[in-house]
């Protein structure tokens, strides 16, 4: 039996669970639970091209499918196969049934174990579930029910700014988060903290993501809070991984909030440098228009990018005298798109680079200070220092 999340107090509860597969077909993906052998299985498929991908419910890491249709049966081979790899796979053999499939595992040496699957089935959802959980639920079952039976461990607590945080880790991914227990009025610190949350299980599907690359992959993630004040929060989240390329990839994604209705901010939000009305665009929000994107990227372009070289450079002449050096900051690129927090002297501002250049990212002198930003400011009233 398969179980659900929802978030109750930083906590997860689980429930039982059943519900309607039509909910589940999403782009042709089908998913299955089952057994391989007697061990529990969750399988996604693309029936009429003969790829999926499927997790042991114990491990939760991703196998790759391939294969082809013969007549009514699927004959797939698990694993990656790059160029050049020479060595066996095992193959999965699946004949339909009226509901699901059943067929056998083959490994190379030839031992088989029987599979058995029907359409996944999953829970109506409570109230409180974390949005991003439900969005789970309704677009993506496969990554719900990898997240199935999971629970946060409590931490340490400490106190910051005169705040206090109670950290929660998830022990298989080793992944962590805190949520703010005092500071605030209750309703505050609960649209606070289920922000919080939700990017604590967003990290541990992009942490299987991360393990889907291959063998030789991991990755490690920091959390460390920057600002907590009556107006704003920042928190930056550090990732090294390494996930299937050729080097480690570094990044950071800082969580930046509104404090008194716990919206993400954007850069706008806090610092607007055109006409009109401040937009407010999310990038990894999926709702919203091709529109709304054509006028985002076309003021980070001709507009803010500009800018902050300009203000740069009068701040830090010696760190931007031009385009010629090595690292090349005065370039408008590197400011298009540039990751941003609050801290206590400014909005700090960390350029884009490439893979190859990811040195150059890492600056401590691009700081706007907040005596320039209240000159510009954003579409949120926020008390800034």
């Amino acid at each position: 039996m398969f179980k659900g999340l929802c978030r109750l107090t930083g906590v997860v509860v689980l429930l039982c669970s059943t519900f309607s597969s039509s909910l589940w077909a999403q782009d042709s993906a089908q998913v299955f639970t089952g057994t391989l052998g007697k061990t529990p299985i969750v399988l996604e498929m693309y029936p009429d091209t003969g790829t999926g991908r499927y997790f042991y419910q114990k491990y939760r890491k991703d196998l790759v499918l391939n294969g082809k249709k013969e007549g009514a049966a699927l004959v797939l081979k698990e694993g990656e196969e790059p160029d050049g790899d020479d060595q066996p796979h095992p193959t999965i053999r699946l004949q339909p049934k009226p509901v699901g499939w059943a067929g056998e595992w083959i490994s190379p040496e030839g031992k088989v174990l029987k599979i058995e699957l029907a359409p996944a089935k999953l829970p109506p959802l409570p109230a409180n579930t974390l949005p991003y959980l439900a969005r789970l639920h309704n677009q993506e079952p496969y990554e719900f029910l990898r997240l199935q039976g999971l629970n946060l461990k409590q931490g340490k607590t400490e106190t910051f700014s005169g705040y206090s945080l109670q950290w929660w880790s998830e022990p298989q991914t080793k992944l962590a988060i805190f949520e703010v227990v005092s500071g605030y009025t209750p309703e505050a610190r609960d649209r606070i903290n289920q922000r919080l949350m939700e990017r604590l299980w967003r990290e541990v599907v992009g942490y299987y993501g991360c393990l889907a690359g291959g063998s030789n992959t991991s990755l490690i993630q920091t959390v460390k809070p920057l600002m907590i004040t009556p107006s704003v929060i920042s928190v930056n989240v550090e990732t090294e991984g390494r996930c299937g390329g050729q080097h480690p990839d570094y990044s950071e994604s800082p969580i930046n909030l509104d404090a008194k209705t716990g919206k993400s901010l954007t850069l706008e939000d806090a610092l607007w440098v055109g006409q009109g009305k401040p937009l407010h665009y999310e990038e990894l929000n999926d709702d919203q228009t091709q529109e709304a994107h054509a006028a985002y990227s076309e003021y980070r372009t001709n507009e803010l990018g500009p800018w902050l070289v300009e203000q740069l450079h009068k701040l830090h002449p010696d760190q931007i005298p031009g385009s010629d050096e090595n690292c090349a900051y005065g370039e408008v690129i590197r400011w298009q798109l540039p990751t941003w927090y609050f801290t206590e002297k400014g909005i700090r501002l960390e350029p884009y680079f490439s893979h190859a250049e990811a040195p150059c990212g890492h600056v401590e002198w691009s700081v706007l200070p907040y005596s320039l930003v209240k000159q510009h400011p954003g579409g949120v009233a926020l008390q800034l220092p």
